[in-house]
């Protein structure tokens, strides 16, 4: 999902942090880079979302020159949630100048200890939305993916989140869809089934329709530019965008 700043709510201040859902990922938190460990379907996905990330970037700021070498150099990313840093290196790569940050500080340690071995620069800090906004901090691009389904409060989060985006600026946000399909292979097959992920990983009640991430989004005055879902295929083990299917992801 795309989503472009309209006009910023005031900011919020209150804790959008869920303790439960972070010390899950502590417990991973050395296996981030492993591509066959607990975040091997992150693995498998991060090519697709990432050519849809940069297609999105090159639509929405009118960049010239999408295939040089270094096409979002100029631009500011910030990551939320960003984990070991799986689209914090990439976005690097591609130029710009990056922010990720996380709650887990373990997390942190690992993504700051990998970009240093690959040579890169990003900015890795251990903290909340929140504390960016009481900064006064603002990018022109913020990576939100796969976090929303962890966080205690999904307004607050999202409207603390619009408030860290330039005007003009853009958001990406992915989540999870509340259907029987996304618990059968988000939960059933990741979880229990496949063991891709620790048991508990994800909780079905946290997921969000697409009519509810619309609705927090236009509160948090933003505008949606974009939708599509990401679809699995059990026969290639492969990922693929897909603007009619949102009953995953």
């Amino acid at each position: 999902m795309k989503t472009t700043n309209a006009t910023s709510p005031p900011p919020q201040t209150s804790g959008t942090i869920d303790s439960d859902e972070i010390a899950k990922f502590e417990k991973m938190a050395e296996d981030w880079w492993d591509p066959d460990g607990p975040f091997k379907p992150l693995h498998a996905l991060n090519p697709v979302r990432l050519r849809f990330i940069r297609d999105q970037i090159v639509v929405h700021f009118k960049l010239d020159e999408p295939m040089k070498p270094l096409p979002l150099s100029g631009l500011r990313v910030l990551d939320i949630g960003c984990g070991g840093g799986l689209l914090c290196e990439p976005m690097a790569r591609l130029g710009a100048t990056v922010t990720g940050v996380d709650a887990a500080a373990r997390n942190i340690d690992i993504a700051r200890t990998h970009a240093e071995g690959m040579g890169l620069q990003i900015d890795y800090r251990c903290a909340a939305a929140e504390d960016l906004v009481q900064e006064g901090l603002a990018y022109d691009i913020v990576l939100n993916m796969e976090v929303v389904e962890h966080v205690a409060d999904v307004d607050l989060f999202l409207g603390t989140a619009a408030n860290l985006i330039r005007p003009d600026g853009l958001m990406v946000v992915a989540t999870m869809n509340r259907t029987a399909k996304a618990y059968a292979l988000a939960i059933i097959g990741a979880e229990h089934i496949m063991r891709w992920l620790p048991v508990g990983t994800h909780d079905w009640r946290k997921f969000i329709k697409p009519s509810e991430m619309a609705r927090y989004l236009r509160i948090a005055g933003m505008r949606i530019e974009a939708m599509t879902g990401l679809v699995y295929n059990p026969f290639t083990s492969g990922w693929s965008l897909n603007e009619r299917d949102l009953n995953v992801n």
